[in-house]
């Protein structure tokens, strides 16, 4: 078993604690916290081992979770890559773009492996979804929720949508030319609501927008492509692909069908599919991936590299975000 270590015991890392406590691949060594009442919670709910400091318990693993506060996953991570330890760190990577650089660099001459949480990516709904998404010439994305404290020491940029901006980074293969972007800070001193306009060489395009403030929770993204577009939502991990079926053959009876008369001899069907979802805890396929990559010495589903590109463009938008309150105020 690969021995793992947790750093930062609060909300999420409560939740990676409970399930690397069943999954039999993993050792789980015990945790670090930096707050006592956290660590004697903690230990008194799950029964594990807490480590007086952070080197000790990095010293101890073979793998470290760092599920800290964002501004405070350079260091760890840092201490981790210094002692050749492989890395799952927590979305975003970094508190801004030089540590994300560092970390980049530090991760490439420690030849481990590094795993960023971005974990939509493991989602159900999308991973039983991606095989449909093809050359997507626009995303439309909605990810919103009722104002928690917890979260709000970053914008809502990184809190919420740098998940949407890393699924719009690994299903469109193209550079980014342009981006717009408005927002408003309402309830915290930073952006609680915003919305991001990529723009891709390629022509395609992808409306995000993220809001913390709102009435009622939503996680849902739509892809539009060439004769097909696919309905995701990760909240509720369901899917619907909507596509015209130019074969004119049904493969399965769970297709709903509709005839569309364009001409009297051009009648095509539109099918509108629902994929099979299995069920599963996203955060403990991504674990699971994050151990095969470290077992099988293969690339990580989410690479440094990609939390690096979501943070360089969640940066971005913030930027665009700020010269547009500058030209307002």
């Amino acid at each position: 078993m690969l021995k793992i270590g947790i750093i930062g015991a609060g909300h999420l890392g409560k939740i990676h604690i409970s399930i690397l406590k069943r999954m039999e691949c993993f050792d789980l060594v015990g945790f670090y916290d930096s707050d006592p009442q956290v660590v004697k919670e903690v230990k008194e709910e799950f029964k594990i081992f807490a480590f007086n400091n952070s080197a000790d318990l990095i010293s101890a693993s073979d793998a470290i979770c760092i599920v800290t506060p964002t501004d405070s996953h350079y260091d760890y991570a840092v201490a981790g890559l210094k002692n050749s330890k492989h890395l799952f760190i927590e979305k975003p990577l970094a508190f801004n773009i030089d540590e994300a650089q560092n970390l980049v660099k530090l991760a490439n001459e420690a030849y481990v492996k590094v795993q960023v949480g971005h974990v939509e990516r493991f989602n159900p709904a999308f991973n039983a979804s991606k095989s449909y998404i093809n050359n997507p010439m626009f995303i439309e994305a909605h990810r919103l929720s009722p104002f928690n404290p917890r979260g709000t020491e970053v914008p809502v940029v990184l809190d919420l949508m740098i998940h949407d901006i890393d699924i719009a980074l690994s299903t469109v293969k193209s550079n980014i030319k342009k981006i717009y972007a408005s927002g408003v800070a309402v309830l915290s001193n930073t952006p609680d609501i915003a919305n991001a306009r990529l723009e891709f060489d390629n022509g395609c395009v992808a409306n995000l927008t993220a809001s913390r403030i709102s009435v009622v929770k939503m996680r849902k993204c739509r892809f539009f492509q060439n004769d097909a577009y696919v309905s995701i939502d990760f909240l509720n991990k369901t899917s619907d692909i909507i596509r015209l079926n130019n074969e004119n053959t049904i493969s399965s009876n769970d297709h709903k069908i509709i005839d569309l008369y364009r001409s009297e001899n051009d009648t095509k069907q539109i099918l509108i599919e629902k994929p099979e979802i299995i069920q599963y805890n996203a955060i403990e396929e991504e674990l699971f991936s994050f151990y095969k990559s470290i077992t099988e010495n293969t690339s990580p589903i989410v690479t440094i590299q990609d939390g690096f590109n979501a943070l360089s463009v969640a940066f971005n938008i913030l930027e665009k975000l700020r010269t547009v309150s500058n030209h307002s105020s």
